[in-house]
């Protein structure tokens, strides 16, 4: 199974949006099943086959989230992110400007 110092050797290499898609590969191939990620504190929870979990400690003070999610924002803030124009520090305060609690993905063949 995978471990804790492989995926922020994985995440280490991310220097943008445009980076994320070989960095979900990369811990794809570990054996992460699924993940979330909680905006508010950075902490995050990571999946693999037969319940194993790894949950990371927060990586920065609490943000405030807000209440209500303004998607038209998120979209075009995350458009941006993607073509790499803004670093992940910039990415997580816009999410929790628009009111997105947590963000993560489903890997649909290792998931029931």
């Amino acid at each position: 199974m995978f471990t804790e110092a492989q995926i922020k050797h994985a995440h280490s290499k991310v220097k943008s949006g445009a980076d994320f898609p070989a960095y979900i590969q990369e811990i794809i191939s570990l054996g992460v099943t699924s993940y979330d990620v909680y905006v508010a504190d950075g902490h995050s929870e990571y999946h693999g086959a037969n319940e194993y979990e790894i949950t990371t400690t927060a990586k920065y003070e609490n943000l405030f989230v807000a209440d209500s999610c303004d998607t038209i924002s998120f979209k075009a803030g995350l458009k941006s992110h993607q073509q790499g124009q803004t670093d992940y520090n910039a990415f997580i305060a816009m999410s929790a400007k628009c009111g997105i609690e947590k963000m993560g993905g489903r890997y649909a063949e290792n998931v029931l």
